[in-house]
């Protein structure tokens, strides 16, 4: 014999056996749940921005334009829509930004207004509840204005400060140009509520855009 002892190695008891077999089902289990949870996670993100970018944009209001509508900070939701109705509230593409108007009158009609701010389409004075003051604003257009076709009219509701269809620089809105129809506010949440066609938002709890 060589004189070497021999090293008998111990082997672990059943109890062992089943503790080590028991915590690896567990992280078998463990693993499966995170894999489950992060596609999960994933999915539902994906469908929210795809939803968000292609149905119900989100904006946010900048500047004081659409007061007492709307004020700076909000942020409001928009439905994409291919139709529109005198009254509604509307985000559209202006020189590689969003605002936010309005629509008073559509294609074919004619606006005018008098010099207390007074807004006629058609010749008939509109009733417009959603504004403080009525003002003339920043209107260099020559009235009475015939609306083109396939563009749409719009004004700020606080008249006093919104630069819009009334002046040259912005003019009417195609039907590409508009990203949908504003129809609810989500931010701040004491002011989250509903923004009806023609009227202040109703409020449901006690309910990036520029509106200049």
């Amino acid at each position: 014999m060589s004189g070497k002892k021999r090293r008998w190695t111990e082997l672990p008891s059943v109890e062992e056996l089943m503790r080590e077999r028991t915590h690896e089902r567990y992280r078998i289990r463990y693993r499966r749940a995170l894999r489950s949870t992060l596609t999960t996670i994933i999915t539902v993100a994906a469908a929210a921005i795809l939803i968000s970018y292609l149905l119900v944009p989100v904006l946010r209001i900048y500047g004081h334009s659409m007061t007492p509508t709307m004020h700076d900070g909000n942020i409001v939701l928009a439905l994409r829509s291919s139709t529109f109705t005198k009254g509604d509230v509307v985000a559209f593409y202006y020189n590689n930004k969003i605002l936010v108007k309005r629509v008073i009158a559509g294609p074919g009609e004619w606006v005018d207004i008098d010099k207390d701010g007074q807004v006629y389409v058609n010749e008939e004075p509109i009733d417009e509840p959603y504004i403080d003051a009525p003002a003339y604003g920043e209107c260099n257009i020559e009235l009475p204005y015939q609306v083109p076709e396939n563009r749409w009219f719009v004004m700020g509701d606080k008249r006093s400060v919104s630069i819009d269809s009334r002046n040259t620089s912005v003019g009417c809105v195609s039907d590409e140009q508009i990203v949908g129809r504003i129809f609810a506010r989500i931010w701040p949440l004491n002011e989250f509520g509903i923004i009806h066609r023609g009227g202040t938002p109703s409020p449901i709890a006690s309910l990036m855009t520029e509106a200049e």
